[in-house]
């Protein structure tokens, strides 16, 4: 679908990201970081989107059972054949960004993002991705900064999820579950004030405190509505200080996640 909306389009004014690692099949091969899962799958999602390269091509999952140079030497062909531009990464850990970037460097490409989860609640990634990243030269792609939504305040302590939201889906639900306690969703409702008094929506603050990271280049908004995108990009741009963070420190205390270990496995 998205390759018929982009028929006719300058191709040259779009960026264009996708992945591979999920599986495409029920074969053994159709899954992981195999050289002939990558090849084939950059190969098929060209052919899906009607284009002859991505932007950028993007490691979904660190996998244990290829060496990384297998994986890191079929990413290089693939951008000396021209069909990605760029290599990303997702959801890796500190050590295994390190170590893909020197390989990187010494196939003479570029490995320049990293996407992993990262919002007010999840901060998984400050101690050591960030710093890592920095050192080797690449920035975050971050997704659920809303964190699947319940940043926007709309899930409420004591109260059942609304009809339709996220957290009916029995498939997106099992995502946000680790948000859905009452001590965390009390402490998101006393963010309100914070956004109140800055003029913005919760949503907004949500994403605005994500692109205050220095090494955060985009936050992914999963939007399932325009409006919801318009309200969204009025974030990009906005400045919170340090006082404003602080407080929403404060507000969260001892309910945020951070620990390193928890970066997305499987």
């Amino acid at each position: 679908m998205l390759g018929r909306a982009l028929a006719g389009q300058r191709r040259e004014g779009l960026e264009i990201f996708t992945k591979v690692y999920w599986p495409t099949g029920p074969g053994h091969n159709d899954r992981g970081l195999s050289r002939k899962h990558v090849m084939e799958s950059c190969t098929a999602s060209l052919r899906r989107l009607q284009i002859d390269h991505v932007d950028l091509y993007q490691a979904h999952r660190y996998d244990p059972t290829v060496p990384l140079e297998e994986t890191m030497t079929a990413f290089a062909d693939l951008v000396r054949a021209g069909k990605a531009l760029y290599i990303g990464v997702s959801e890796w850990r500190a050590d295994e960004i390190a170590a893909g970037a020197a390989l990187a460097r010494d196939l003479g490409i570029q490995l320049v993002s990293n996407q992993p989860q990262y919002s007010m609640l999840w901060r998984v990634i400050e101690d050591e991705v960030v710093p890592t990243s920095e050192k080797e030269g690449l920035s975050q792609i971050v997704f659920s900064p809303i964190a699947q939504g319940v940043l926007t305040g709309k899930y409420l302590p004591g109260q059942q999820p609304p009809a339709g939201s996220r957290a009916t889906d029995p498939e997106a639900g099992r995502f946000i579950q680790r948000f859905l306690r009452d001590d965390v969703l009390t402490r998101v409702q006393q963010l309100r004030p914070i956004a109140d008094d800055l003029g913005l929506s919760m949503a907004q603050l949500a994403i605005a405190w994500v692109l205050q990271n220095g090494n955060v280049a985009a936050a992914i908004i999963g939007a399932t509505r325009p409006e919801q995108v318009h309200d969204n990009v009025q974030a990009a741009g906005v400045t919170l200080g340090d006082d404003v963070l602080a407080r929403i420190d404060e507000v969260l205390g001892d309910v945020v996640e951070r620990d390193p270990a928890k970066t997305a496995r499987g």
